[in-house]
């Protein structure tokens, strides 16, 4: 992935331009090289925790060399049939690409995969250009407003597990569609609002409440019922997440004055948390406009 630097500012990632404070964790720029294809960085930079592989279970032994085939008209720029448009979900995808000029290269690779039981995440791996195929192709979990119209068009109409064609500006692409799952929420919540319902003990019994500031600063002023984890740990326990915590239920992340938190917030969106709060203006905002008995530094 580190190789195809150059590569990929050429294509239309994600930004990767939140950053986490200097320690042995994860790169957070390889997670933004997972998603070659999103005009906007609306997902987080953090990297994604176990990330779900669609790949074979055991590596098959290498295809036959492909025959030729006849070149395909350039004209048609997507074999992805319509369907429902998908309004209010998120994609799981994986792709592949290749040059402009490479349509016999594309139509091999396709034939490969459907009479010749290849794998796409393989294939990626082996011929994609895109800095994606060290993850085997795999973009992650993508919402419409997020990929060029024309990679959106062919995702959000191809049946899930079929290998459709698309071609975009960057070149053809072939990919799959591998999941879907209703569209996640991620939000702000006033200091007032969530002062108010941590009145009510079911709530504090019911939510997830995390903390992601240093353990030093939440010696300086805490709130009730939230699990500290900071930010400078994420290799610790962001792999274990979804261990610890239910996507299923309401998440509300919380630091000093909203930004550290924002960045999980968006983080645990990216990993399917279906209602994710961010606590706007932090436990300072909270101190000011909610709880003047907490201290605020």
């Amino acid at each position: 992935m580190l190789g195809l630097r150059a590569r990929a500012a050429q294509l239309p990632c994600a930004s990767a331009s939140a950053a986490v404070a200097p320690t042995p964790t994860p790169s957070l720029s390889g997670f933004a090289r997972r998603l070659p294809l999103l005009a906007s960085a609306s997902l987080s930079p953090l990297p994604p925790a176990r990330t779900p592989s669609f790949s074979s279970a055991a590596r098959r032994e290498r295809d036959p060399p492909m025959r030729p085939v006849s070149r395909p008209t350039t004209r048609v720029f997507c074999s992805a049939a319509a369907t429902a448009p998908r309004e209010g979900k998120e994609l799981l995808v994986q792709h592949l690409l290749v040059g402009e000029q490479d349509v016999r290269l594309l139509v091999d690779l396709e034939k490969n995969i459907i009479t010749g039981g290849a794998d796409l995440s393989d294939l990626a791996v082996e011929y994609s250009l895109c800095p994606s195929k060290e993850n085997g192709g795999m973009l992650g979990w993508v919402r419409r407003g997020q990929m060029v119209p024309e990679f959106e068009e062919a995702a959000f109409g191809a049946p899930l597990n079929k290998v459709v064609r698309c071609k975009t500006k960057f070149g053809w692409h072939l990919l799959q569609v591998l999941a879907e799952r209703d569209q996640c929420v991620m939000e702000d919540i006033a200091p007032e609002e969530l002062h108010a319902k941590m009145q009510d003990p079911n709530f504090l019994e019911e939510a997830q409440l995390i903390d992601v500031r240093e353990p030093d600063e939440v010696d300086k002023a805490s709130l009730q019922g939230f699990k500290v984890l900071p930010l400078r740990q994420f290799g610790t326990w962001g792999p274990v997440m979804t261990d610890e915590f239910d996507p299923q239920k309401d998440t509300y992340v919380l630091c000093h004055h909203g930004m550290r938190s924002m960045q999980v917030a968006k983080w645990l969106q990216s990993q399917g948390f279906r209602k994710v709060y961010n606590v706007a203006g932090g436990i300072h905002a909270y101190a000011v406009k909610a709880d003047s008995s907490i201290p605020t530094y």
